[in-house]
């Protein structure tokens, strides 16, 4: 391969929003020109948690959507579905035959889902903690490694949130090529640099799960109505304003040239911008930023046999390299091929 290569998974569990592009979307887009690079949408992770099969569909067509419509250009780069791969679900039962239990007692989601569990039961509580934990939830970090090695990749960006991810696939193959010899390559962590905890608009992290977020591809009237009642501190309109706390200014920093966001940083802390003006400023901004890829994801949308194409073709590309890594890894394990 001439170019080192770059992967990144996409889990379909709800449409995205500004902060999935500016934390993930948009960095994961750059490395194109340095990286060979693949993005999969991950509908087997989706499993998890998603129990309706038309939502997952759905979810899988919007999500793919998003990112060819923000920039992914599938001529340049390899996008494909997850479960188009039988390749990477033998991988992953072979990884679980090296990594130790402990190791998926340690993972985050699994001690998230555990520590609910435990806080539903309250002090008194005699709850079985592992009520309500799929397998899925449970092995999730497997899977995952066995998309990262599937395909050799050199690196895999993700904001520090998901770090653990690539940690255990680091750990996994290392484990793996200590047993059976050197056969999976070890990827490093690559963490994006704009993955900050942008402010949703009730002043927590911007998250689906707060119901708090901006639609990545919101028609203009709604947009509106969302950055009008962003809340905002009670400062007087003649007051310094805080703008590296507020969601606001986080959102337009990252759309506006540097001038224009300098510009508006100082309004507002010399206090000659009021949160109103800012707000009016941000619309403008965004919707501005968003008109044509809005009108991009509307198409591919309104015809999504155009997606499947893409996603067919992604497939196709990836699979013979899925393939060789996986005959590899059988040979290193001694399952020969038989021979008639």
């Amino acid at each position: 391969m001439s170019k080192k290569r770059a992967l990144t998974g996409i889990k379909p569990t709800g449409a995205p929003h500004i902060a999935n592009y500016i934390g993930a979307i948009r960095p994961a887009l750059a490395l194109t020109e340095e990286y060979d690079s693949f993005y999969f949408i991950a509908d087997y992770h989706a499993l998890t948690t998603i129990r309706d099969a038309r939502e997952l569909t759905d979810l899988t067509y919007q999500v793919a959507a998003a990112w060819l419509a923000m920039g992914l250009d599938p001529g340049k780069s390899t996008l494909y579905r997850q479960s188009d791969l039988p390749e990477t679900f033998e991988l992953t039962w072979i990884l679980n035959c090296v990594t130790p239990k402990g190791m998926m007692n340690r993972a985050h989601a699994y001690k998230a889902a555990v520590d609910a569990a435990r806080e539903a039961a309250g002090p008194d509580g005699n709850a079985d903690l592992d009520a309500g934990i799929n397998m899925g939830v449970y092995s999730y970090p497997v899977l995952m490694a066995a998309d990262i090695l599937l395909f050799s990749s050199h690196v895999v960006p993700v904001g520090r949130d998901q770090s653990q991810h690539v940690e255990y696939a680091r750990d996994i193959a290392q484990r793996f090529n200590h047993v059976y010899g050197d056969t999976l390559r070890v990827p490093e962590l690559l963490l994006s640099p704009t993955a900050a905890n942008i402010v949703g608009s009730d002043g927590r992290k911007m998250s689906k799960s707060y119901g708090n977020q901006i639609p990545l591809f919101a028609e203009s009237g709604p947009l509106k109505k969302i950055i009008r009642r962003y809340k905002t501190d009670s400062s007087g309109a003649n007051d310094p304003k805080d703008a590296e706390g507020s969601g606001l200014f986080q959102i337009y920093r990252e759309i506006a040239s540097p001038e224009d966001a300098a510009a508006m940083k100082k309004a507002l802390e010399t206090g000659e911008m009021t949160w109103g003006a800012c707000k009016d400023l941000v619309f403008e901004a965004l919707d501005a930023f968003l008109e044509e890829p809005r009108q991009r994801y509307r198409e591919l949308m309104a015809d999504v046999r155009q997606i499947d194409r893409i996603l067919i073709a992604g497939a196709e590309r990836a699979r013979p390299e899925a393939r060789e890594l996986l005959a590899r890894t059988r040979q290193a394990i001694g399952r020969v091929e038989l021979r008639a």
